[in-house]
């Protein structure tokens, strides 16, 4: 088995590529977004941009959460109004919102103060969902990397806004454990979700695709089984799992390198 990885690579994807290699899966390291003729390959580990384009030559289906996930979530579970709206009627808001594109990084993820602070229309098409979330403070973020229906993987990231890494809190991984159970079939078999404390409360931060997320200081060898399922070949994909297979409406005509 083969796994593609992109121009650059950050430190967790150096580890995931040499987890790869201890269990002797090939990885191929791509200097552009070009995919070679005749190349094959199984799996992906990489930025959305990356993926949109080499993933549907090769044969791979990235598997990812819908884009309104969050938002289905009860209020107890997300501590927040969390929506799901075109960008063009989120440029009306006019109070401060996080704000970030739900499946990529087209509406960079952050604080803006209004409406009329997020990339204009001459930049991303006006219906373009973006998720649009009241402002909370999470003390402590934990990043679980999930798999059939149980938490695998994790590691804790940030606190209080700032990185932090180290190992996930049993409170983390049991949170993680009850959410699976209520809404484990509203999500693909391999996904990373993120959890945090807002006011002593657990809450779900977002979901995101574990072929494009890090991995923090969780265990590469743990986390290369979640990534090898979330993008494998499209012909091996359960029904289950259908579903969720990312199909981007259009790829990126002029993408720049990216790293994961």
């Amino acid at each position: 088995m083969t796994l593609v990885l992109p121009p650059r690579l950050t430190a967790s994807a150096q580890r995931l590529r040499d987890a790869a290699h201890r269990r002797g899966l090939r990885s191929v390291q791509l200097p552009t977004f070009e995919v070679p003729a005749g190349m094959r390959a199984d799996h992906l580990h990489a930025g959305p941009s990356f993926a949109d384009v080499v993933a549907p030559l090769l044969g791979i289906a990235p598997l990812e959460a819908e884009p309104g996930w969050l938002t289905r979530l009860p209020r107890e579970l997300t501590r927040r109004e969390v929506t799901l709206v075109p960008i063009g009627e989120a440029y009306e808001l006019r109070r401060p919102a996080f704000i970030k594109s739900p499946n990529d990084k087209t509406i960079p993820a952050m604080i803006y103060t209004d409406g009329s602070r997020l990339p204009g229309p001459d930049a991303v098409e006006r219906q373009a969902p973006v998720l649009v979330s009241d402002i909370v403070d999470f003390t402590a973020e934990y990043r679980l990397h999930l798999l059939d229906g149980a938490v695998y993987a994790g590691s804790q990231y940030a606190e209080h806004g700032r990185i932090h890494l180290g190992p996930p809190s049993v409170d983390a991984l049991a949170f993680g454990t009850d959410l699976l159970a209520g809404y484990g079939h509203t999500l693909p078999s391999a996904i990373v979700v993120d959890v945090g404390l807002v006011d002593g409360y657990w809450a779900v931060i977002e979901a995101n695709a574990a072929w494009g997320s890090g991995a923090y200081v969780a265990d590469p060898d743990l986390v290369l089984d979640v990534v090898l399922r979330a993008a494998s070949p499209a012909a091996s994909v359960s029904a289950r799992d259908l579903p969720f297979i990312r199909r981007p409406e259009r790829p990126d005509s002029t993408p720049q390198a990216t790293s994961v």
